[in-house]
């Protein structure tokens, strides 16, 4: 495809989205915004939610991924479903009977303010820097592509990347996600559909049965690793983080629970919450398969690209064809889309409430904080994509993604267990120190574990490690009976 062509492709993705938001931001309402009025229907919003789960990273990453790491990722997948029934059945009951627009109210109910401030800067922390690393893959494929071709800096690139989600979001916030996400799940999973169907040809796969015979016969189709323990792929490392991964990244999360609390009952949440689950596990197989056969497609035609640049590379091939192509930068943008925008509205969202004190703001002062608030972390995405591009040359992201997620999002873990599971008070004022510590002493611990622990290297369980920290540091300010 032409640069010229890929623009005019993404002017009429973005003007559909726009025109989406036209008629769903008609009623510009905070409670609009921050809860779609509490009428969304369970089923959009579960396959809206496959977009955002999945976001870009995964789009592009997961493939990129198979050459080192084979079908491992399909472990913390297993681990992702047990994670979501948790969530339908022991997180969603508590903030549907609270009736929360920020879950992080729990928190001040339960501790205090200082923990309830600390968990909600922990959240707007982790979905920062999650949003910023899902863009920043996206932005980077896009300057390659484009941008570059007409010699526009990429700071200019990741701008326009952040203004356009800004710009369909800003009336209608979360109720214009609902609907806008499923259109960006359904071009996702079309994108890889497509590109499977044009591989499968390629290498002279003629029916879904040779394929499902190539796939198990492949090398690189290993799912469970249980030789060795250390290895970072072990199968209980990686399944119990995926579990603890699904419960902190998704219900102990604002961006994702936002959307299930814009069901119209608990009841609807807890179909959306398990249909979603089932059919990820299935969607992300089609991710783990289609890298299989990128990676073969280029082993076979001599082609180099690997890790995160293999998938945007083979789709861009003259020879792919225009539609292949097209489908691919639908889906890139779809999926890289449907997670930041309500990553942007739910970073609102919870400055607004757990920082601001939005609800006790005047009437007619609380739609403008809102808007500011809104303008304010486009800005700060943008300078934190910015300042990515300099610390990060030559990574998969996903896994980058996971790391930061598992110190960002450790402290949250912790202070949520501590309430569900202990019924007793902690010395409030002393949280956002244990809070602080948590993390360090994780970090500290994952530099030297192959010294302290005899070889052992800590992967995605650095999670659960730090919340139990977090946990333990609560402990030991407990109040006294």
């Amino acid at each position: 495809m032409s640069p010229t062509s890929i623009l005019l492709l993404i002017a009429g993705y973005f003007g559909l989205l726009i025109l989406i938001s036209y008629f769903t931001g008609k009623e510009d309402s905070n409670a609009a915004f921050f809860k779609a009025n509490k009428s969304a229907p369970w089923y959009l919003v579960a396959f809206g939610m496959i977009g955002a789960s999945l976001s870009g990273v995964t789009f592009i990453s997961v493939p990129g991924a198979i050459e080192a790491k084979q079908f491992g990722y399909l472990q913390v997948v297993l681990g992702y479903f047990f994670g979501y029934l948790i969530i339908a059945y022991v997180l969603l009951p508590l903030y549907y009977k609270l009736n929360l627009t920020s879950i992080y109210t729990y928190l001040k109910d339960r501790f205090g303010m200082v923990s309830y401030k600390t968990g909600s800067v922990a959240f707007l922390i982790s979905r920062t820097v999650g949003a910023s690393f899902r863009l920043f893959l996206v932005a980077k494929v896009l300057q390659l592509l484009v941008f570059d071709l007409f010699d526009i800096p990429f700071a200019i690139t990741v701008m326009i990347t952040i203004a356009l989600i800004w710009l369909y979001t800003f009336k209608g916030g979360i109720k214009t996600i609902i609907f806008t996400d499923t259109l960006q799940t359904l071009f996702m999973l079309i994108s890889v559909v497509v590109t499977i169907v044009f591989l499968a040809s390629a290498l002279d796969l003629n029916s879904i049965g040779e394929l499902i015979t190539y796939t198990k016969e492949s090398n690189l189709s290993k799912v469970f690793f249980f030789d060795d323990g250390n290895d970072s792929q072990y199968f209980w490392k990686s399944f119990l983080s995926g579990i603890f991964i699904t419960i902190t990244m998704t219900g102990l999360d604002q961006d994702m629970m936002q959307k299930n609390l814009t069901c119209r009952n608990l009841k609807d949440a807890q179909k959306n919450m398990v249909t979603f689950s089932i059919v990820l596990i299935f969607v992300n197989i089609l991710f783990l398969v289609l890298g299989l056969m990128l990676t073969n497609y280029a082993a076979i035609n001599g082609i180099t690209a690997s890790k995160d640049d293999l998938f945007p590379t083979i789709a861009m091939l003259p020879e792919i064809g225009i539609v292949t192509s097209a489908f691919f930068l639908l889906g890139l943008i779809a999926a890289a889309y449907s997670s930041a925008d309500s990553a942007l509205t739910s970073l609102t969202t919870s400055f607004c409430f757990d920082i601001l004190d939005i609800e006790n703001k005047p009437e007619t002062k609380r739609k403008n904080l809102r808007k500011r608030v809104h303008i304010g972390f486009s800005v700060v995405l943008i300078l934190v994509i910015l300042l990515f591009d300099l610390i990060f040359k030559d990574v998969s992201v996903i896994w980058e993604l996971f790391k930061a997620a598992g110190y960002t999002y450790g402290p949250l873990l912790g202070l949520f267990a501590f309430g569900l599971i202990s019924k007793s008070q902690i010395k409030d004022k002393f949280v956002w120190i244990i809070a602080i510590a948590a993390p360090l002493l994780s970090y500290m611990l994952n530099m030297y574990s192959k010294e302290l622990f005899n070889g052992y290297e800590i992967g995605f369980e650095i999670l659960i490690i730090n919340g139990l920290l977090m946990f333990l540091g609560l402990l030991l300010i407990k109040k006294k009976a």
